[in-house]
């Protein structure tokens, strides 16, 4: 698949943003919390601003953007309905949250409730981004429950380590953001050790011929189309494996040795936080070009995990 660059964007800032948030509900509900008062309405602007921007990244890719309303109203069959509605659904209890922690309140059961509400959204969102691809049969690396656990992973670890740049140093947020890290790596190297499995749909499988192996004479046409460009994208294996390689140093590797290996200082923390995010943006970006679209066996390829 060819990539969108806003949607990559999206879902790394947006991603990061709903971790934050639900990094910050589960150390308030464990009677921890991370910021009040005006270091709050920093975290908050910061955590919203990233949710803002990634929904406004994800129009851009739209070819006539004024039909974009036109996604909330398919929530019963469609989980891109079901994202945009838990996405504005989001905002109302973060904010009373947020305006809760600014003014100082106690930790009533109003901000409790606010906080459980506010992190059950954003998983939710988060899940629901993840179903988008998962529920598509048409690209078999999607189509696992690895993709849905893979998003939550990979946001609460850029949350966490957002959290950590964001709040200051302590040992229990330490210990959070490298757990996360741990589970955000092996979560993607169990998902590349799934798509990396042969096998998959085949020709014989597309035109419905049995009993023997089936080959495409012609692919009936003689020059590149939009299928073959935006379904027929892919990267050469080496190159597919070298970006793996940048993905786990700078996503996972350098975020856990600076926060292992150093004082927990501002700029340590600051440096793993913006070394995650680069490495995200490689990572979502071969989690698009890594697909394989099945209209692909009818332009030559034998099987949808052939060419790796």
């Amino acid at each position: 698949m060819h990539p969108a660059k806003s949607v990559i964007l999206f879902t790394v800032t947006s991603g990061a943003g709903y971790g934050l948030f639900i990094v910050l509900a589960v150390f308030a509900l464990g009677g921890v919390p991370l910021a009040a008062g005006g270091a709050a309405a920093a975290v908050f602007a910061v955590g919203l601003g990233l949710v803002t921007a990634g929904l406004l990244s994800s129009t851009l890719h739209l070819a006539n953007k004024k039909n974009a309303w036109r996604a909330f109203f398919r929530v019963r069959t469609s989980w891109l309905s079901r994202e945009g509605l838990l996405a504005v659904a989001f905002y109302p209890p973060a904010l009373v949250w947020g305006a809760l922690l600014i003014n100082g309140d106690g930790g009533g059961m109003l901000q409790t409730a606010a906080a459980l509400a506010t992190a059950a959204v954003a998983l939710a969102t988060l899940f629901s981004t993840g179903m988008i691809y998962a529920c598509l049969r048409t690209i078999p690396q999607w189509r696992t429950p690895l993709t849905p656990v893979n998003y939550i992973a990979l946001g609460v670890m850029s949350g966490a380590l957002l959290a950590l740049a964001l709040c200051g140093d302590s040992p229990a947020l330490r210990a959070f953001a490298i757990a996360a890290l741990a589970a955000g790596g092996l979560c993607k190297l169990w998902y590349y050790r799934a798509i990396g499995r042969p096998g998959g749909p085949t020709v014989g499988d597309a035109t419905g011929l049995k009993g023997g192996t089936v080959r495409l004479l012609d692919v009936g046409h003689s020059a590149g189309t939009f299928l073959t460009e935006e379904f027929g994208f892919r990267l050469p294996g080496t190159v597919s494996l070298a970006l793996r390689a940048v993905f786990f140093a700078l996503g996972i590797a350098a975020p856990a040795a600076l926060l292992l290996g150093t004082d927990g200082g501002a700029g340590a923390r600051w440096l793993a936080a913006v070394s995650a995010a680069a490495g995200l943006l490689v990572e979502r970006y071969l989690f698009f070009s890594d697909a394989r679209h099945v209209v692909n066996l009818y332009h030559g390829a034998p099987n949808t995990r052939a060419g790796r």
